[in-house]
């Protein structure tokens, strides 16, 4: 099982250090490989994914990512962003399906903003289509450049597409995965998230995602607006199972979603291609501003790793281990300051990875 290890920039460097330590007492053999990437990598090699950082990850059964950007990078090109490199493995490496989980454990129910009531036993799965829409779309650009950053720009402009295979295959992966969650007591149901009345692009998303839903009977499909939807999470938000939706309104659902956790700290994510080869990582940043602190909850990267046992590296046991893990620690009251609390015991980056370890056993 070869996995390539990414840590990136700011926190990047010190979650995935956590992660990996979680990983190597499991008993398992991996072959783990460490390589630059984002800004990190364009300090030493002038560009955020170099060619060896991208053999790497194509070459592994899997990638464990930490997260990359820094706010001195900002004036760069475009192309030499350390955002660029997350986008260039999702294409190279085909990973065009986004698995982001909003899971409310139960001793975190107080450190959401919401009312204890409506986020108590929240399960979610937000399904994300990841190589298409706006952030893909072509052409891009801005009208009337002079250099790279554009100053004497008059207008700007992204162009939104989505072909009918890449809504077909998203949305089989969101029928399929709610037929698991079916199995397993869930409600099996597919939200499926769109702008139909204003976007062509969405009213063809939607006609294909109901023709697909003909083919899983036993799913029940609604669809519902985005704007409706960023705000149904907030009032009512059991009322979701499986979310399936574009590239743009899945980045900002699924990071709404995270906070009703009680902190983005918590949600992990896997992104998948048709092979379940996969790039794994937590779904918040960077965060330059508490890098090296140690101040950082690792708990995203730990659940991103055991996410990448059970899709990638078929390790459906080692995940549960890590799963329960994380939950035993958190019933031990053990907590980073970013879900502290009266009454619970604030901890290190490293001293939570080590409770981790320790939970393990």
């Amino acid at each position: 099982m070869k996995i390539a290890v990414l840590p990136g920039d700011g926190i990047g460097t010190e979650i995935v250090a956590e992660a990996v330590k979680v990983l190597k007492v499991l008993g398992l053999k991996f072959d783990m490989e460490t390589a630059l990437v984002g800004g990190a990598a364009y300090d030493a090699h002038g560009h955020p994914l170099p060619e060896a950082t991208l053999k790497l990850a194509m070459d592994s059964d899997a990638v464990l990512f930490g997260a990359v950007g820094d706010w001195k990078y900002d004036k760069l090109d475009r192309p030499l962003r350390p955002e660029q490199a997350i986008l260039g493995l999702r294409k190279n490496m085909g990973l065009f399906a986004n698995f982001r989980p909003a899971i409310c454990y139960e001793q975190l129910v107080g450190a959401s903003s919401l009312k204890p009531e409506l986020i108590s036993g929240l399960d979610i799965l937000i399904i994300r289509e990841l190589t298409g829409d706006i952030y893909f779309g072509q052409p891009r650009g801005r009208r009337v450049a002079t250099d790279g950053h554009f100053p004497g720009a008059e207008e700007a402009f992204d162009t939104m597409r989505y072909s009918k295979p890449e809504i077909e295959r998203i949305a089989h992966v969101a029928f399929q995965a709610a037929l698991k969650r079916k199995a397993a007591g869930k409600e099996g149901r597919v939200t499926s998230v769109d702008k139909a009345n204003v976007l062509e692009t969405f009213q063809f998303w939607k006609d294909v995602v109901s023709e697909v839903g003909k083919e899983y009977p036993d799913i029940a499909l609604d669809h519902m607006y985005v704007d409706n939807a960023a705000m149904q999470l907030v009032k009512e938000p059991k009322r979701f199972d499986v979310v399936v939706t574009g590239n743009m309104f899945g980045d900002i659902l699924s990071d709404e979603a995270s906070m009703l956790t009680g902190s983005i700290g918590m949600l992990p994510s896997a992104s998948l291609n048709s092979k379940n080869q996969g790039l794994f990582e937590p779904s918040h940043g960077s965060a330059p501003d508490i890098a090296g602190k140690g101040i950082a909850n690792p708990l995203a990267t730990i659940l991103s790793a055991a996410m990448m046992l059970r899709f990638s590296l078929n390790q459906e046991a080692a995940a549960q281990r890590i799963e329960a893990a994380v939950q035993k620690v958190l019933a031990q009251g053990l907590r980073t300051g970013d879900i502290f609390s009266a009454g619970t015991t604030k901890v290190s980056t490293r001293e939570m990875g080590d409770a981790v370890v320790k939970a393990l056993g």
